[in-house]
């Protein structure tokens, strides 16, 4: 997780839930009843986006048709986990093909993003399979059974069918193979993310953020350490990504050391409005401290500057690359031989890609990614 210091947005107040119960099928159906959750997870300028979560209470069921009628105009753009349409202000949400038997006390859950004006109020009421949700539940059975909740995966588009884990939360993480991945939506007025993943290190983002002003998320993958510098015999990455033609973003390493009271950025490449925090600017943006470092295997600008909680060292690759090998223990000792730091204990290593903003929505994938020390 990126500990910055954060410009929260209206995204953080619009947790709300409502929450409603479905009662009595029709004669000679089986005991029905259940809970609807809707929760505005984020929300932006003319946009938002919603889970959906129903849980039954009644007899189990193989299909299920959810709909409500939206009171200020709102319209759907993208949904999954669901056959989802729109007439009007009413929306019909059908299960997919996975996810229409829900067991007694089972759930399952779907998302979906959608465009608003003035106001987005939560939906006042739903109805389920053709019943009004009224909050009852009739002649539930007497042995229930329990089934995971459904994992919430991300619009279609840009997702692999073959990925494993797929999330949308805000701080949604997974580990595989010594790997931990992070979704870390973090910033102000950042928009809709998912990350999916085959394996801890192949993995990729969706993303769809604002062009404005200051850092939205970073989504990376990565290992702690907790090792002093003296300690580490090597430590070496290798990275192989596909990023898009546009926006505003860089891939980066970002190494916490002491705490977090060092941080260490390696920049591979960047483009658009972004760049590192340094000590001084001028007309041209950031001034490195060291010029045309060449160490590690590469040749980098580096800046220092502080984000207001600990120092930082950014080292900026002077022409960027999407793919190669990167000797991170060369960098470390550098800092070290070179005074700006001591005998540092070295946590966290992690590789993603830094978001400013998307044009549109935004396919970040890391093909490849290794992180290996000693």
């Amino acid at each position: 997780m990126r500990r910055r210091t954060l410009a929260l947005g209206t995204a953080a107040a619009l947790g709300v839930a409502v929450t409603a119960g479905v009662v009595t099928a029709g004669p000679a159906a089986a005991a029905a009843g259940c809970t609807v959750t809707y929760a505005v997870s984020s929300q932006w300028p003319g946009g938002f986006g919603a889970n959906v979560t129903i849980k039954n209470l009644g007899d189990p069921f193989s299909s299920w048709t959810l709909a409500w009628s939206f009171g200020a105009g709102q319209t759907v753009t993208q949904s999954w986990n669901t056959a989802l349409t729109q007439s009007g202000s009413t929306v019909t949400a059908k299960n997919a093909g996975y996810n229409g038997s829900i067991a007694t006390n089972g759930t399952a859950s779907f998302g979906f993003n959608g465009s608003w004006t003035g106001t987005n109020p939560v939906p006042a009421a739903f109805s389920l399979n053709g019943v009004a949700c009224t909050g009852g539940v009739s002649n539930p059975t007497t042995s229930p059974t329990t089934t995971p909740p459904t994992t919430t995966p991300p619009p279609a588009s840009g997702v692999p069918s073959d990925a494993v884990w797929v999330a949308s939360g805000q701080w949604d993480s997974w580990t595989n193979n010594g790997y931990t991945l992070n979704n870390d939506v973090w910033g102000g007025g950042a928009g809709p993310q998912t990350i999916w993943a085959r394996t801890g290190t192949n993995w990729g983002v969706v993303a769809n953020h604002p062009r404005t002003s200051g850092v939205k998320s970073y989504p990376h993958t990565g290992k702690t350490l907790n090792r002093t510098l003296s300690s580490l015999g090597s430590v070496s990455s290798s990275f192989n990504v596909s990023v898009p033609p546009d926006g505003d973003y860089e891939t980066a390493y970002d190494i916490w050391a002491n705490s977090n009271a060092y941080e260490v950025m390696i920049w591979t490449n960047q483009h658009g409005a972004v760049g590192p925090i340094a000590e001084s600017y001028d007309a041209n943006g950031a001034v490195p401290s060291v010029r045309n470092l060449s160490v590690g295997g590469h040749t980098w600008n580096v800046y220092r500057g502080s984000n207001g909680s600990n120092a930082v060292y950014s080292f900026v690759r002077t022409s960027g690359t999407d793919a190669g090998t990167i000797d991170v223990l060369a960098v470390l000792k550098w800092l070290r031989t070179s005074g700006r730091w001591a005998d540092v204990t070295v946590g966290d290593i992690q590789f993603g890609f830094e978001l400013s903003g998307t044009a549109g929505q935004s396919n970040f994938t890391t093909n490849t990614f290794s992180l290996t020390y000693g």
